[in-house]
């Protein structure tokens, strides 16, 4: 296995909330993987970090490819079949991911497998009645966070300006769209999908919880005890609300309302006679 130095926020939440390296035999180098007590619950801690040494070229910095699709599905399963008949222990995802792992080696041997393998065990678990927590102390962008993170009962979130969500990066998107990152930015604030900060993703109720006032990249013991704790709010909240995602229309905050109206009509006249 690769050893190299800590050198992503994912890393080092990790280490900072699991208080090991979370190296593990079988388990690639871009996995970090630890079961510790979460306010009393034996809970699974994951994350994605940066190999730079990884033999996939594109999932070098962190991105999410063919063996951290494949690695997250059979780690959150592991727990899903050990926990099948006793009390099913909470799964916290640390997300910190630039993206999908873009390459031609990736899609020939089906990136959309190994991702969607992995969508599949987190939604699993959750359904299965685990409280499944996304950390996002970084970057949660495009598939990435789809395959790690997106599909948690409950996001949390650190209010930073490198917490950053969307489908593509700013670079690209604009690349697309025609348009400088200036304007994109701009347009974020009034268009909230494409907005990037994380204060604006919280306006579409996605959010348990924006964590203000804490060292994204350096956390004190202070920090660390405080995201402990509303990590631990978190999965209680989840443990006593339902299984699916309809929270993050039904978020008070949210600024979904007209979402919510469309649904609301919609099953009313699938409903009809």
């Amino acid at each position: 296995m690769t050893e190299h130095a800590v050198n992503s926020r994912g890393e080092i939440w990790f280490a900072a909330l699991t208080g090991q390296t979370g190296r593990a035999a079988g388990v690639p180098a871009s996995i970090r993987v630890a079961d510790t007590a979460l306010a009393g619950r034996q809970t699974r801690f994951l994350a994605v970090v940066p190999d730079p040494e990884s033999r996939f070229p594109r999932a070098r910095h962190g991105e999410v490819g063919l063996e951290q699709g494949w690695t997250l599905a059979r780690l959150v399963r592991q727990v899903i079949e050990a926990d099948q008949d006793g009390v099913k222990r909470p799964i916290v995802a640390i997300v910190d991911v630039p993206s999908q792992a873009y390459g031609r080696r990736e899609e020939l041997m089906g990136i959309h497998l190994a991702c969607a393998a992995a969508v599949d065990a987190y939604a699993s678990a959750r359904l299965a009645g685990h409280p499944v927590v996304a950390l996002l102390v970084g970057r949660a962008m495009s598939g990435a966070f789809l395959a790690h993170g997106y599909q948690a009962n409950r996001i949390v979130a650190l209010d930073d300006p490198e917490v950053l969500v969307h489908a593509m990066g700013k670079a690209a998107a604009a690349r697309i769209t025609k348009r400088s990152v200036a304007e994109l930015d701009s347009l974020g604030e009034t268009i909230l999908p494409m907005s990037y900060a994380i204060r604006n993703v919280a306006r579409l109720g996605i959010l348990h919880a924006l964590v203000s006032g804490v060292n994204a990249d350096a956390p004190n013991a202070a920090d660390v005890a405080r995201i402990r704790t509303v990590l631990d709010d978190a999965v209680t909240d989840a443990l006593a609300g339902p299984r699916d995602l309809g929270n993050r229309l039904a978020a008070p905050d949210s600024v979904r309302t007209a979402s919510c109206e469309v649904r609301r009509r919609m099953t009313q006249a699938w409903s009809a006679d």
